[in-house]
């Protein structure tokens, strides 16, 4: 069976997802929708699909699944009516900015039976689901302590930053996914801080861009996460679980592995620059699993209940700062 998908949004995201399913032998590009009509026209002629609406593409029997690229604030309403279509349903995170907005939107996605995964692209990383692996087969033993971190060469333009919902909610929600991975137990707590000492123009718009948060589990397990939106030596991306019998590492991926040694030390390639080039094989690994999936019919991960969680940890992060305290959480009550 191949997989027949619709692409709504061409951008820079949709490049990438549309390109890797174009690449695929068990699937095909069919349609792809964006309001930039050259953008979609572009996307349409490198994948071999066809420019189509929304609603042409929402409407057509021959296609079996969408993948959701378009900006944030259309990611709730697509999937519903894509959910309503019957179509199985791949969106890029989050699925929505208001928790209460996702939880709506879930309802109905759970009522139509349809599959939906959201595009969490880090528990696909090589290097990450190795690590989630040897934790899982008990090499570090017992969690007891982890640290995420993910920092940005750059800070986007304020006029992403004012429609992105915030730091924790667009930067670091890929980061409160990974620790629920990681952890194995949900957070019963959240402990945060933030500041604007990057760029000015970020605390203005009333995000900040750097930030720490603290983690705690029933248990006692501690994930502490921290995050900059600029980091001068590239896109930096480590992660340590530290457990009862010794510590997991992974680390950043280099430009290259050569080294040169010299009378001054070692010095190293810098690390890769950015998010497409340091998860290119991730985006490859999570479109492989969405396939899958639908194909099998076996439930999706990440789903989309793992992103209203990434979203309410998000949200007590917000709270936190705001409010300067300990945000309890529930999350093992949901599904």
């Amino acid at each position: 069976m191949t997989l027949r998908f619709g692409m709504i949004g061409a951008g820079r995201i949709g490049k990438i997802h549309g390109g890797n399913i174009a690449a695929r032998d068990d699937a095909r590009m069919v349609a792809v929708a964006d309001a930039d009509a050259k953008a979609a026209g572009a996307l349409a002629k490198a994948t071999g699909a066809k420019v189509a609406t929304i609603d042409e593409i929402l409407a057509d029997k021959g296609i079996d699944a969408v993948a959701i690229c378009a900006p944030t604030d259309m990611h709730a309403d697509l999937i519903i009516r894509a959910a309503q279509a019957g179509k199985a349903i791949f969106c890029e995170k989050p699925v929505d900015l208001d928790v209460a907005r996702i939880r709506a939107c879930l309802k109905i996605v759970d009522k139509a039976g349809v599959p939906l995964m959201i595009g969490f692209n880090r528990r696909f990383d090589p290097n990450f689901a190795a690590l989630q692996q040897r934790i899982h087969d008990g090499v570090a033993g017992a969690v007891e302590l982890i640290s995420i971190i993910s920092r940005d060469p750059t800070p986007p333009p304020v006029s992403y930053i004012e429609r992105s919902g915030g730091l924790f909610r667009d930067m670091m929600i890929h980061d409160f996914d990974m620790a629920r991975f990681l952890l194995g137990e949900e957070p019963i707590a959240v402990m945060a801080s933030g500041s604007s000492v990057v760029d000015p123009a970020i605390g203005a718009a009333g995000d900040v861009d750097t930030a720490a948060v603290i983690l705690e589990t029933k248990s006692g397990k501690i994930c502490q996460i921290s995050n900059s939106r600029r980091a001068t030596y590239g896109y930096d991306q480590r992660m340590e679980v530290h457990g009862a019998k010794g510590m997991l590492r992974a680390g950043n991926v280099l430009e290259t592995t050569v080294e040169f040694a010299g009378a001054k030390g070692i010095v190293a390639d810098p690390v890769q620059n950015f998010f497409l080039e340091r998860y290119d094989a991730a985006y490859r690994a999570e479109i492989a699993a969405f396939i899958k999936g639908v194909k099998k019919g076996t439930p999706m991960s990440p789903s989309g209940h793992d992103g209203l969680k990434a979203g309410l940890l998000a949200d007590a992060a917000a709270l936190s700062v705001k409010e300067k305290r300990r945000i309890e959480v529930k999350l093992s009550s949901l599904p």
